[in-house]
C-alpha cells in the first residue's frame, strides 16, 4: 500500500507537468509565432515477481510473470513547429515566414539566436530589430528619408530614395532550418537558440532549398488551438483527480489494516 501511495504520487507529479505546460500553451495563445509544446511520458521501472518464461517445481512453464510498475515521469516536452495562421497588418516591417525557417537575431553577447517572430521595429539609426531591440541578422539599415520600404518572397529588401525613380536593394533576409527544430533550446522572448539536438543551422536564401518564403505586411499567429488545450486541461484535471483518489483508498486499506488488532 505504501507503494502504491507513491506511484500514484508519480502520477499527480506528471500531471501536474501536463497542466504547466497546456497553462503555458493558452497563457501564449496571443503571442506572434508562438509554437506549442506537447508533453511526452513514460513509464518508470518495474519490480519482478516472477520472471516471465519461469518454470515451476513441476517443471511447466510460466506464460506470463509477475510484475508490478512503479509510475510515470516525464520524457520530453517538445516543440510542435507546424505553421500559424498568417494575419494581415498593413506593417511594412511585418514580415511572417511562410513555410520552414527561422530569422536570426544578433543578441548583446554577439551569439545569433533564432526567432519566427517577424514583427520586427526601425532603431534610432534605421536598423531593424526585434521587438526586444535585437539586430536581424545579416544588418539591414533603412537610409533615412526613404520610402516604400518592399522586402519580397526571396527576402530582397529594396526602398525608394530621394530623387530616385527605381528601388534600391539594401539588404538580403536569410532564413535559417535545423534538421531537428524541435531539438532547440527556448530562451524566451520568442527566441531559441541551438543545441546538440538540434543540429547545426542550415543558413538558406528564402525560397530555395527547402526554405520558407516571406510575406511582407503579415504577421504569424500561435499556433496553439484553444478548443484542443481545453480538452487536454479536462483529460489532466481528472486524470489528477482519480490518481488522488487511489491514495485516498491505499490510506483506508492501511486503516483497515492498523484497526485488525483491535
Amino acid at each position: 500500500m505504501i507503494r502504491c501511495m507513491m506511484t500514484a504520487a508519480t502520477g499527480m507529479e506528471a500531471q501536474q507537468l501536463y497542466m504547466d505546460t497546456i497553462s503555458n500553451n493558452l497563457s501564449n495563445v496571443n503571442t506572434t509565432a508562438f509554437k506549442r509544446s506537447k508533453v511526452e511520458f513514460q513509464d518508470l521501472m518495474y519490480q519482478t515477481l516472477r520472471e516471465p518464461g519461469i518454470r515451476n517445481f513441476e517443471g511447466s512453464m510460466a506464460p506470463s510473470g509477475i510484475e508490478t510498475g512503479l509510475g510515470v515521469k516525464p520524457s520530453a516536452t517538445q516543440k510542435i513547429f507546424e505553421q500559424g495562421q498568417l494575419n494581415r497588418t498593413e506593417n511594412e516591417l511585418d514580415w511572417a515566414v511562410q513555410g520552414e525557417g527561422l530569422y536570426q537575431i544578433m543578441l548583446p553577447d554577439g551569439t545569433l539566436a533564432y526567432t519566427r517572430d517577424g514583427a520586427f521595429k526601425r532603431s534610432s539609426d534605421g536598423t531593424i530589430v526585434s521587438s526586444s531591440g535585437f539586430m536581424l541578422y545579416p544588418q539591414v539599415t533603412i537610409p533615412e528619408q526613404s520610402s516604400e520600404l518592399t522586402v519580397s518572397a526571396d527576402g530582397h529588401v529594396s526602398v525608394r530614395l530621394p530623387g530616385e525613380d527605381t528601388s534600391t536593394d539594401i539588404g538580403q533576409v536569410e532564413l535559417v532550418r535545423f534538421v531537428n527544430p524541435s531539438g532547440l533550446k527556448s530562451l524566451g522572448g520568442n527566441l531559441y537558440t541551438q543545441s546538440d539536438a538540434s543540429g547545426d543551422p542550415v543558413v538558406s536564401t528564402p525560397g530555395e532549398e527547402g526554405a520558407g518564403t516571406i510575406l511582407q505586411k503579415y504577421t504569424e499567429s500561435s499556433n496553439v488551438q484553444i478548443v484542443e488545450e481545453m480538452v487536454n486541461m479536462i483529460s489532466a484535471q481528472r486524470a489528477f483527480e482519480i490518481i488522488s483518489k487511489s491514495i485516498q483508498v491505499s490510506e483506508e486499506m492501511m486503516q483497515v489494516a492498523n484497526n485488525l488488532k483491535r
